[in-house]
């Protein structure tokens, strides 16, 4: 009698500050909000907004148009061996899955520009009267009113169906996915390294994607 297939395993990323160098808010930032405008970070840490109305406002506060917006992602700096990780990681038995509280817009741009195609869970966009709208994924089953995607409730989903998850993420909406997640597969970073830390929480250091890949398929 044959054995049993083996669990899957689920690689589950976060994309802006995890799969890039750098978040496509803090680039946008940078280049285009001035004084008060900036403060809608501090409010979404402070509790008086949430993480997606936050992202929503700072995208929605300056209208560079289109093309200037997706010149902008060129400094988010995409991990440059991505099709070669992915393929190593396939190779080993991991399927891949993007959970993003930032846009659809230009993370799909990004993804195609490499050549890669992933399932990817994030908040929908558009470019009107030259500002980048993000609105919430109102058809997702994972949907969350703070965040825009449920992170924790994909990596539930795929537990509750049996396969083995990794996760790996660099800010503070990552946080309850990871703790989800065996310590031995927790990648993290930036914010989320921090939060992780100050709970006493284990988690694997990871500088750039890369590392994550080789770790999981050496």
């Amino acid at each position: 009698m044959p054995l049993p297939a083996s669990p899957a395993r689920v690689l589950i990323s976060d994309f802006d500050g995890t799969l890039t160098q750098n978040d496509f808010y803090q680039v946008f930032r940078d280049r285009y909000l001035k004084g008060d405008a900036s403060d809608y970070w501090t409010a979404y840490r402070t509790g008086q907004m949430t993480h997606f109305d936050a992202l929503r406002n700072i995208f929605a506060a300056a209208a560079p148009g289109e093309e200037a917006l997706w010149s902008l992602t060129s400094q988010m700096h995409l991990e440059p061996e991505l099709k070669g990780c992915l393929n190593q990681l396939h190779e080993h038995g991991w399927k891949v899955e993007i959970v993003s509280a930032g846009c659809r817009w230009y993370i799909d741009r990004l993804l195609n520009q490499a050549g890669v195609m992933l399932t990817v869970h994030a908040n929908d966009g558009t470019v009107i009267d030259g500002r980048l709208v993000m609105e919430r994924p109102a058809g997702s089953p994972y949907f969350s009113t703070e965040n825009g995607i449920d992170k924790a409730g994909v990596v539930r989903h795929y537990q509750t169906a049996g396969a083995t998850i990794a996760f790996a993420g660099d800010g503070y909406p990552d946080l309850e996915a990871a703790l989800l997640t065996d310590s031995g597969l927790r990648f993290a970073r930036g914010d989320l390294a921090q939060a992780l830390g100050e709970r006493g929480e284990p988690f694997r250091p990871f500088s750039r994607w890369r590392d994550v890949a080789q770790a999981l398929a050496p």
